[in-house]
C-alpha cells in the first residue's frame, strides 16, 4: 500500500489512492493509520479516487484522525491539489476537484503553493438549527473540569460560520488572552455543544493589526482532532467573523469589496480573501514529506481490523 504524507503549516495528511488501497477505509482503519507510534502518526487521512465527474480531476474524501469524515479542510485540499499536479492527474493550472462539501477550484501559483475557490461561507446552516440567520449567539458551556476550570462568565458570545463545514469563531480581547485560554478545558464542550448535531471546530481570534490587509491571530480547536497547529477552515471560520463584526472604519456585515485578512497561526500564515457575497479564496502552500509503503505485517493487520 503506497502513501505520501503532506503538511501544510503542521497539518499533516497521509494522502492515499483508492486504487492502491487492499481494502476499504473504515473508521477504526483510519484511526489505526494515523496512531502514533502503532501507525504512521498523522493528522487525517486524504483519499483520493477517479472522477464520477469528468468535469473534476479527482473526488476527494477527508477522514479525522478519529475515523470520522470531515466535509472539507483547507490545509487537506491544497495537500491534496498539489499532490495531483505533481503525481500527473492534471497539467491545468486551474481545475476542479469534488468533496462532500461540494466542488473547490484551486489555481495553481506555484511549485507548492495555491489559491483556491472554497465556495460561498454562510452565517446559517443546518449544522446551527436553533441559529439566528447571522449566526451570532451566546453559548453557555461547562469547561471540561467544573465550573471553575477557566470558566467564562455568561458564556462566549460566538460566530457561525459555515465554510463546507461547521466554524464557531469567537473574538477575544488580544493576544493575551488568546494565550491565556485553556483549549484543553473549553474546546470540547463547545465542540460537542447540543446547539451543534453535527459537532463544530472552534476558533478563537484576536486582531493583530486593523489593515488593510488586516491581520489576526486563532488558536483553533477541529473536531476529532484537539487543538492543531493551524487549520484553512478555522482560518476561513475566524477570518470572515473578523470582517462581519466591524470595526470602526467599517460597518458590520459582509465587506463591500473582496477584502484581505492574513489569519496567525502557530504553524505560519495563511490569507484569505472574503467577497460582498461572503465567498472565500484562500491561499497559502503545502509541501511534501515523504512517501513510503506500509509492511505487509502492517496491512495483513488493517485488513483483519472491523
Amino acid at each position: 500500500m503506497r502513501f505520501e504524507k503532506w503538511q501544510a503549516l503542521g497539518n499533516d495528511y497521509l494522502i492515499v489512492e483508492r486504487d492502491d488501497l487492499p481494502f476499504e477505509l473504515t473508521p477504526t482503519r483510519v484511526r489505526r493509520l494515523c496512531a502514533a507510534h502503532f501507525g504512521v502518526f498523522a493528522d487525517g487521512v486524504l483519499l483520493l479516487s477517479p472522477p464520477s465527474d469528468p468535469e473534476h480531476v479527482a473526488d476527494l474524501r477527508i477522514f479525522n484522525p478519529d475515523g470520522s469524515e470531515a466535509e472539507l479542510s483547507g490545509n487537506g485540499a491544497r495537500e491534496a491539489i498539489l499532490y495531483l499536479r505533481r503525481r500527473g492527474w492534471t497539467e491545468l493550472d486551474s481545475f476542479s476537484i469534488h468533496t462532500a462539501a461540494g466542488t473547490i477550484t484551486p489555481q495553481i501559483t506555484g511549485q507548492f503553493t495555491c489559491r483556491v475557490d472554497m465556495g460561498r461561507a454562510s452565517l446559517a446552516s443546518k449544522d446551527f438549527p436553533s441559529g439566528p440567520p447571522d449566526g451570532a449567539a451566546e453559548l453557555r458551556v461547562v469547561p471540561a473540569g467544573g465550573e471553575g476550570a477557566a470558566a467564562t462568565p455568561g458564556g462566549w458570545s460566538i460566530q457561525h460560520v459555515s465554510i463546507g463545514n461547521p466554524q464557531c469563531a469567537i473574538r477575544v480581547q488580544d493576544a493575551a488572552a488568546l494565550d491565556a485560554l485553556d483549549l484543553d478545558a473549553i474546546g470540547p464542550p463547545l465542540e460537542g455543544h447540543p446547539e451543534f448535531p453535527n459537532r463544530t471546530n472552534v476558533s478563537w481570534y484576536a486582531e493583530l493589526e486593523p489593515g488593510p490587509p488586516a491581520r489576526i491571530r486563532a488558536r483553533i480547536f477541529e473536531r476529532g482532532v484537539g487543538e492543531t497547529l493551524s487549520s484553512g477552515t478555522g482560518a476561513t471560520g475566524a477570518a470572515v467573523a473578523h470582517l462581519v463584526a466591524g470595526s470602526a472604519d467599517r460597518p458590520p456585515g459582509p465587506p463591500a469589496e473582496p477584502t484581505r485578512v492574513v489569519v496567525v497561526l502557530e504553524g505560519g500564515e495563511l490569507e484569505v480573501e472574503v467577497d460582498s457575497e461572503l465567498r472565500v479564496h484562500l491561499s497559502g502552500w503545502a509541501l511534501p514529506v515523504f512517501a513510503g509503503r506500509l509492511s505487509e505485517q502492517f496491512v495483513d493487520e488493517l485488513r483483519e481490523s472491523a
